[in-house]
């Protein structure tokens, strides 16, 4: 990780579960992260925390409602005013609600779209600009998806998120190409995880508050995820990791 040091990483969704890991994870390694989403308690709270710990990197909290571009783009002016470049893109906030084909709400499906689809290709197309306007040839999108992007499971509340989550590998696939077609060093890795033991269960099944659904299960940690984002940017810039598929060693499907 010697090469990212003191670089600037952004990780939207960090103010819980997976994207607060690999947050934590970036800053212990000395990386400059910035951290979005709308809970900006959340967030202050996990800046003061790293920065306890005096760790070699740094974090900045910005609040931002990923469902509204003005609010991206005044994410990355900020970003821009205070570092000047971006280097590393984790698109990590996503959401799922329960809203079946059938009987779902529209409202449902859009924000879901909004947050899964359109805020991730937003990011990525900010990112990419200021990488390309600071001669970044070997920067690095990441992309946390799910496994529901690689099968449909017969759960109808999942269904329309499933199509959120193909949606996200097409972009991966589609971004890697677009990159090679003008021989950018920029690489793109889809990262999707099965059972993860976050609040992201929790909100889907409307379990009460802390209650874990997959608590009677070994599932995968937030943890986990991040190390595998860790093994991937350790990776020699002629190696891209482009799909990594993880399930806890229980799960099924």
């Amino acid at each position: 990780m010697d090469r990212w040091f003191g670089r600037v990483a952004l990780v939207t969704g960090s103010s819980v579960g997976i994207g607060r890991a690999i947050a934590s994870s970036l800053v212990e390694h000395g990386l400059k992260v910035v951290g979005c989403a709308r809970n900006i308690d959340q967030l202050n709270e996990l800046e003061s925390e790293l920065k306890a710990k005096k760790l070699k990197g740094s974090f900045k909290a910005i609040k931002c409602d990923l469902r509204q571009e003005s609010d991206i783009k005044a994410m990355f002016e900020e970003i821009r005013s205070s570092f000047g470049r971006i280097d590393i893109c984790i698109n990590n906030a996503g959401l799922a609600k329960d809203a079946p084909l059938i009987t779902g709400d529209t409202e449902s499906w859009r924000e879901m779209l909004d947050v899964n689809v359109t805020a991730l290709s937003v990011c990525t197309r900010e990112s990419i600009k200021l990488m390309q306007a600071n001669n970044v040839n070997d920067g690095h999108i990441i992309d946390v998806s799910s496994m529901s992007g690689h099968r449909v499971v017969p759960s109808a509340a999942t269904h329309f998120y499933s199509a959120t989550k193909f949606a996200v590998r097409a972009l991966a696939e589609g971004l890697r190409q677009e990159l090679r077609a003008i021989n950018s060093g920029i690489r793109v890795t889809l990262v999707s995880p099965g059972v993860v033991e976050t609040e992201f269960a929790v909100r889907l099944t409307n379990s009460k508050e802390g209650v874990n659904p997959y608590a009677d299960k070994p599932c995968i940690k937030a943890q986990d995820i991040s190390q595998i984002v860790i093994n991937i940017l350790q990776m020699p810039a002629h190696v891209e990791i482009n799909d990594v598929l993880i399930r806890p060693t229980f799960q099924v499907q």
